[in-house]
């Protein structure tokens, strides 16, 4: 979280799950909470052992195993090889929807959970 913007910030979850975090400014960062899967599927898949493509990367845990990110993948770049994180061809920001927080207690109300509009790729639907 105190890397470069832009850079991965990885940690374990409760010492189970691994968690990618997009680095925003020093010292603040957006958990990845899932992507849409477009290359390596059959690695993904294997990794996951599950078929279902929406069910590949739909949550943090999920999306690290599918993607075998672990703390190696600490502050490297995200718009680079491993990751290349981008939004979709067509896509516009205006597409990007912003909601409710979710699987936390606290602070609940705040809208700083964003997602693409019509993906079927969420780990949870606005």
């Amino acid at each position: 979280m105190f890397g470069a913007s832009g850079s991965a910030y990885v940690y374990r979850s409760y010492g189970l799950h691994w968690c990618l975090n997009a680095v925003c400014l020093p010292g603040s960062a957006v958990l990845v909470r899932a992507i849409e899967p477009q290359s390596k599927l059959d690695l993904m898949r294997a990794n996951r052992g599950v078929d279902d493509l929406r069910l590949l990367c739909s949550g943090p845990g999920r999306l690290c195993q599918a993607l075998a990110v672990d703390a190696s993948y600490d502050g490297l770049p995200l718009d680079e090889l491993p990751f290349q994180f981008k939004l979709p061809s067509g896509a516009r920001t205006s597409s990007i929807l912003t909601g409710h927080r979710v699987g936390i207690s606290k602070a609940v109300d705040l809208e700083w959970r964003f997602g693409l509009a019509g993906s079927s790729y969420l780990s949870r639907k606005f």
